[in-house]
C-alpha cells in the first residue's frame, strides 16, 4: 500500500511537469492533467477503501458474474455509437463525462475467474482443461477486434504465468510459445503497421519522424539526463516533441529531469510492491488467495515492465500504460482496484 501510495503520488507530480504545457496548448479551457489526476487519485483511495471493507470481492460467485458482465462490456465497446473510437482503436465507452476501458477490467476478471477454477485442481492431478484456455481466449479475441494488441499481451502473458503457478506441464509452454510466434506473424501480416511498429523498434532512426518517432524522442529525452537529469520541470522534450508525454512515454520524462538515479527509485518502488505482493501470497490460507494474489502482482509488475521496456527501447511501441503513474482515471482506479483486491484476499483468515 505504501510503495503504491507513493508511486501515485509521483505520478501526479510528474503529469504536472510533463503534461501542463501539452494540456495548455491542446486543451485550453479545461483543468489541467495534473487536478484530473488528483481528482482520480481521491476517487481511487475511495474505491480502495469500499473494496477492502466489502467481503463481496473475495467470493467465487462475484468474479463469475464480473467476467461475463466484462465480456458483455467488450462486445458493447464494438458497437458504434457505444464505443469511442481513439488514437486508432475502438476501446471506450463513454459515460457522460466519463470514459471507461472495458480491457482494463477484464484483465482482472479474467484472473480472479482462473484462479477460482484452478483452486478445484487437484495436486495430484495436471490435467489440461480446454475450459481454461477458452477462459483466456474469448476476452483476448475481442479485445483484439477493437484492436489493443498491448492488453492482449498483457492478459495472455499473466494468464500463462498463472497456469505455471498452478503446476501445467513445463511441455506445453514450447507448444504455446509456437502458437504465439504464428499468430503474432499473422497479426503483424494483418495489420502493416505492425510491422512498421517493428521496424522502428529495429532502427528508429530510419524513420525519424513518423514510425520511429516516439522511440526517438523518447532516447533524446533519456540519452543526454545523465545521473541526476537536468533537474524537475526542466524536461525539453514535454514542448510538443514526445506526442503526449503525460501518458505512456511518462517515464521517459522521469527520466530526463531525476536521471537515472531518480529512475533507480522508481523501479525500486516497483520492486518493493511486487516483494511484499508475493510475501502476501506465501502467507495466504487457501489456494484460490495464492492464485489470485500471485497473478494479479504479476501482472502489476509485467504491465510496468513492459512500459518500461518501451521507453528506454528493447521492446517495440505497445500502448500500455505504466501503473499508478500514467495520466488516466480508469487506469488509476482499476490498478488500485487491484491492489484493493490483494489486501482483501491477504486479510483472509479463514482456511476453510
Amino acid at each position: 500500500m505504501g510503495s503504491a501510495l507513493i508511486l501515485s503520488i509521483i505520478g501526479v507530480i510528474f503529469i504536472f511537469s510533463a503534461g501542463t504545457y501539452w494540456s495548455s496548448i491542446h486543451y485550453e479551457g479545461q483543468l489541467p492533467f495534473y487536478m484530473k489526476q488528483s481528482i482520480y487519485l481521491v476517487l481511487a483511495i475511495l474505491v480502495f477503501l469500499f473494496v477492502t471493507n466489502t467481503p463481496f470481492f473475495t467470493q467465487e460467485k462475484t468474479w463469475t458474474l464480473l467476467y461475463v458482465f466484462s465480456l458483455v462490456l467488450l462486445i458493447l465497446v464494438l458497437i458504434p455509437g457505444i464505443g469511442i473510437w481513439r488514437n486508432g482503436s475502438r476501446s471506450w465507452i463513454g459515460l457522460g463525462p466519463l470514459t471507461i476501458q472495458p480491457a482494463e477490467l477484464v484483465k482482472i476478471t479474467t484472473l480472479m475467474y482462473l484462479s477460482f477454477l484452478l483452486s478445484k485442481v487437484k495436486k495430484d492431478e495436471r490435467v489440461v482443461q480446454i475450459k481454461h484456455f477458452l477462459i483466456i481466449i474469448l476476452p483476448s479475441a475481442l479485445i483484439m477486434m477493437q484492436p489493443d494488441f498491448g492488453s492482449v499481451f498483457i492478459l495472455v502473458v499473466s494468464s500463462f504465468l498463472l497456469l505455471f503457478i498452478a503446476r501445467y506441464p513445463i511441455k506445453l509452454y514450447v507448444g504455446f510459445i509456437l502458437l504465439g510466434i504464428m499468430g503474432l506473424v499473422g497479426l503483424i501480416a494483418s495489420a502493416p503497421y505492425r510491422l512498421k511498429r517493428i521496424e522502428a523498434f529495429i532502427n528508429p532512426w530510419a524513420d525519424p519522424l513518423v514510425s520511429g518517432f516516439q522511440a526517438v524522442q523518447s532516447q533524446l529525452a533519456i540519452g543526454p539526463a545523465g545521473l541526476l537529469g537536468h533537474g524537475f520541470q526542466a524536461s525539453r522534450q514535454k514542448f510538443l516533441y514526445l506526442p503526449e508525454p503525460q501518458n505512456d512515454f511518462i517515464f521517459s520524462i522521469i527520466l530526463e529531469e531525476i536521471g537515472f538515479l531518480g529512475g533507480c527509485v522508481v523501479l525500486g518502488l516497483f520492486g518493493l510492491f511486487i516483494y511484499a505482493g508475493c510475501g502476501l501470497a506465501i502467507q495466504s490460507l487457501k489456494s484460490a488467495d495464492f492464485y489470485a494474489i500471485s497473478a494479479l502482482v504479476g501482472m502489476v509488475g509485467f504491465q510496468a515492465a513492459l512500459n518500461i521496456g518501451v521507453v528506454i527501447g528493447l521492446i517495440p511501441v505497445t500502448g500500455v500504460t505504466l501503473p499508478f503513474i500514467s495520466y488516466g482515471g480508469t487506469s488509476l482506479m482499476i490498478i488500485w482496484f487491484v491492489v484493493a483486491i490483494i489486501i482483501s484476499f491477504a486479510n483472509r483468515k479463514d482456511p476453510t
